[in-house]
C-alpha cells in the first residue's frame, strides 16, 4: 500500500489541502490541540512538615535473611532477594546495602518501577485507606510533568509540572493516544495530527523517509541475534573452525535479507546501544577465501557435516527463521563445503537444549539482556557458573568479564570489555548478526525527537515547533497506571513522565544519569550504596522529597508482607526480576 493510497479522503483532507494552500499563500496554520483542558496550575508551594526528622530503616530490626536455605516458617518460602538493608540516615541520605555486590545497581534503580513516591501519598491511595484502584489511576510524583486527566479509550493528559526541580518540560501539556493499527499511526502523522508514532512497521518506513514533512526515529536494540556453539561438541572444539566460520558467513547479507529494517549488523556481541559495549577488536569482515584457506590449516580442507537448529516459530526478531537458516546453509555449502542438515526447533525445548550444552552443531538463536547493562548481555552465556551454551568456559573471556563486573569506575569497566571483545573475537565462542531494535517516527519540526532504547523517551526535552503541546500516538491504551506493578511497555513511558527514580536514562541512550540522587556511590565491593539525595524536590501536590519517602517506596514492594505492597495485580514482577525475590515470601 502507497503513502498516497493511505492518505485521508473526504471533508478532513479537503480541510488539511486548504490549510497547505494557505501556507502556500502566506497563512500561517494554528497548533493542532486536543480536547483536553488548558492545564490548570495548582499551587506547589510545600506541604508543612510534621517537625524534625525521624529517620527510618527496613527491615526495622535486623537485615534480611541474605543466603536463606530454609523457609521461616511454614507459611513463607526462603529468601532469595539481593537486597539486604535500606536505610534513611538523614533527610537527604539513603544507604542500600545489598547480600552480593551488583555492578548493575543504578541501571536497575533507573527502572519506571522504582519511581519514588511521597511517603503521606503513598499512604492514602494503597491498602484499607486508598484501595488499589486509587494508585492504579492516580499519580503523584516528581518528574516534569503531572497527571492532569485520563479520558479512558481516548487519551491520557500530562501537564508541565511547573514545581519541577530541573529544567522545566519545552513543551505545556504531553497528550499520550493509541491506535493499534501501524498504518493509521502513520496516516494520523502524515496529516499533522500527531507529533510523533511508536513501532514503525516495516512496510511504513520507506512511506516515512519519502515524506519530507516526517522522519523516522531509530530505536537501537538490545536484543541480538546470533549464531552458537558449543566448544564440546566436535568440530566447534577447534580454534580455526570457529574462526573459518566467522569469516566465511556473508552476515551483511543475512541482516539485509532476513532481519527487520531496524536490525543493526553486529561488531560486537553486545548490542552498541550499552555502554562499555563496543570497544575493541570489532568483528571479522567477510572473507570468504580466508574462511576457506582457514578451515583447510584446521584440518578441514573438504568440510565436514553437522546441523543448523533454528526456532520453528517466527519472531518480531526473526520474521522468517527457515528462510534465514537455509540461506546459511547455502552460504556454508558454497564458501566452506559444509554440509548442513536444517533442525527446525520448538520454544518450549529448544532454549533449555541450547543452555545444556548439547547441541550438536550451529544455533540460530536472539538474546536480550534483563538489565541495560553489558555485564547483563554476556555474563549469562560466558562467565564461570553460566549456562552450557557455549560449552566449557573461555579463561580469557571469564577473567576480562570478572574485572568489569567487579568495579563501577568508567575508565576501568572500559577497559575490561575492551579486553572481552579482544577475547570474545579470537576465541568466537559465538558469530553475532545483528541488534533488532524498532522504529518510530515525529513530524520533521519536532527538535529533540528520540526514539530510546529502552521505551524511555524523554519527551520534556522535545519542541514541537511553535505548538504548545506534544501529541504522541503509541500502539495501545495502558492498562493501568501502577508504575511499581506495570509490566506494560505504554504505562512504563508515562510513568518515567511523573515518577521519577533516584537515577535515569539519558535521552536516546541506554546509559543511565542521577536523577532524584545528585549521585549514588558504592563502597569498593559494591555491595553498599550510599545515595545523596537532591535538595528541595518537590512533588505535584506540594509535599517535599526526604530518604523516608525513598525507604518507604522500596519497601512497599519489597516486602510481601508490607500492608503497602498493593498493585494493580500484585505481582510486582520488575522488583522480583531485578532484585531476586521479595521479603517474606509467601509458602508456594
Amino acid at each position: 500500500m502507497t503513502a498516497a493510497s493511505r492518505r485521508p479522503s473526504g471533508p478532513f483532507a479537503r480541510l488539511v489541502l486548504l490549510a497547505l494552500l494557505a501556507v502556500g499563500c502566506g497563512a500561517t496554520i494554528p497548533p493542532i490541540e486536543s480536547s483536553a483542558p488548558t492545564p490548570t496550575r495548582p499551587p506547589v508551594t510545600p506541604a508543612p512538615t510534621s517537625g524534625r526528622f525521624v529517620a527510618a530503616a527496613y527491615p526495622a530490626k535486623g537485615d534480611a535473611p541474605c543466603g536463606q536455605k530454609a523457609p521461616p516458617d511454614a507459611t513463607h518460602a526462603s529468601y532469595t532477594g539481593n537486597l539486604k538493608r535500606i536505610t534513611a540516615e538523614d533527610a537527604r541520605t539513603v544507604v542500600f546495602e545489598l547480600c552480593d555486590p551488583d555492578v548493575t545497581f543504578l541501571t536497575k534503580i533507573a527502572d519506571p518501577a522504582f519511581g519514588i513516591n511521597d511517603a503521606g501519598w503513598l499512604r492514602a491511595h494503597v491498602g484499607a485507606t486508598g484501595g488499589s484502584e486509587s494508585i492504579d489511576t492516580a499519580m503523584n510524583g516528581t518528574g516534569p510533568y503531572r497527571l492532569e486527566g485520563w479520558k479512558k479509550g481516548k487519551e491520557l493528559s500530562l501537564a508541565r509540572h511547573d514545581g519541577y526541580w530541573g529544567d522545566p518540560a519545552l513543551n505545556e501539556r504531553l497528550i499520550v493516544r493509541w491506535n493499534p493499527d501501524s498504518h493509521g499511526r502513520v496516516d494520523e502523522l502524515e496529516a499533522g495530527t500527531v507529533d510523533g508514532i511508536d513501532d514503525v512497521a516495516a512496510a511504513d518506513i520507506d512511506t516515512i523517509d519519502g515524506d519530507v514533512s516526517t522522519v523516522s526515529a531509530l530505536r537501537h536494540g538490545l536484543e541480538v541475534v546470533y549464531l552458537g556453539v558449543s566448544n564440546t561438541v566436535s568440530p566447534f572444539d577447534n580454534e580455526g573452525v570457529r574462526r573459518a566460520l566467522a569469516l566465511g558467513i556473508d552476515r551483511k547479507a543475512i541482516v539485509g535479507r532476513y532481519l527487520p529494517p531496524a536490525a543493526e549488523l553486529s561488531t560486537y556481541a553486545a548490542p552498541c546501544a550499552l555502554p562499555y559495549a563496543c570497544s575493541g577488536a570489532a568483528w571479522y569482515d567477510y572473507d570468504p577465501t580466508l574462511a576457506k584457506e582457514t578451515l583447510t590449516a584446521a584440518g578441514y580442507p573438504t568440510g565436514f557435516v553437522t546441523k543448523i537448529h533454528y526456532p520453528a516459530a517466527p519472531s518480531v526478531s526473526i520474521p522468517d527463521p527457515g528462510a534465514l537458516a537455509r540461506d546459511l546453509q547455502a552460504q556454508l555449502e558454497t564458501n566452506l563445503d559444509i554440509t548442513a542438515e536444517l533442525v527446525p526447533e520448538p520454544e518450549d525445548t529448544y532454549r533449555a537444549a541450547v543452555d545444556a550444552g548439547t547441541m550438536d552443531g550451529i544455533h540460530l538463536l536472539t538474546q536480550t539482556p534483563d538489565v541495560a547493562d553489558v555485564s547483563a548481555s554476556l555474563d549469562p552465556r560466558f562467565v564461570t557458573g553460566a549456562k552450557g551454551e557455549a560449552g566449557t568456559p573461555y579463561d580469557d573471556i571469564v577473567k576480562a568479564l570478572d574485572t568489569g563486573r567487579s568495579t563501577a569506575n568508567g575508565a576501568k569497566r572500559d577497559a575490561a570489555y575492551k579486553k572481552a571483545n579482544d577475547a570474545i573475537q579470537a576465541d568466537v565462542p559465538l558469530i553475532p548478526l545483528a541488534s533488532v531494535g524498532s522504529h518510530a517516527a515525529f513530524l520533521a519540526d519536532v527538535k529533540g525527537g528520540l526514539a530510546s532504547p529502552v521505551r524511555q523517551e524523554a519527551f520534556a526535552r522535545m519542541t514541537p515547533s511553535d505548538r504548545r503541546q506534544l501529541v504522541w500516538l503509541t500502539s495501545h491504551e495502558p492498562p493501568g497506571l501502577s508504575c511499581a506493578d506495570d509490566v506494560d511497555t505504554v504505562a512504563r513511558l508515562v510513568c518515567a513522565q511523573v515518577v521519577e527514580s533516584l537515577y535515569a536514562y539519558e535521552p536516546g541512550r541506554a546509559a543511565v544519569v542521577p536523577a532524584l540522587a545528585e549521585k549514588c556511590t558504592p563502597d569498593d565491593d559494591l555491595a553498599t550504596w550510599r545515595c545523596t539525595l537532591r535538595k528541595d524536590v518537590l512533588f505535584a501536590d506540594g509535599s517535599r522529597l526526604d530518604a523516608n519517602d525513598v525507604v518507604l517506596s522500596m519497601a512497599a514492594q519489597w516486602d510481601a508482607d508490607h500492608p503497602l505492597h498493593v498493585g494493580r495485580d500484585g505481582a510486582f514482577t520488575t522488583f522480583r526480576t531485578l532484585f531476586g525475590g521479595f521479603l517474606d515470601p509467601p509458602a508456594g
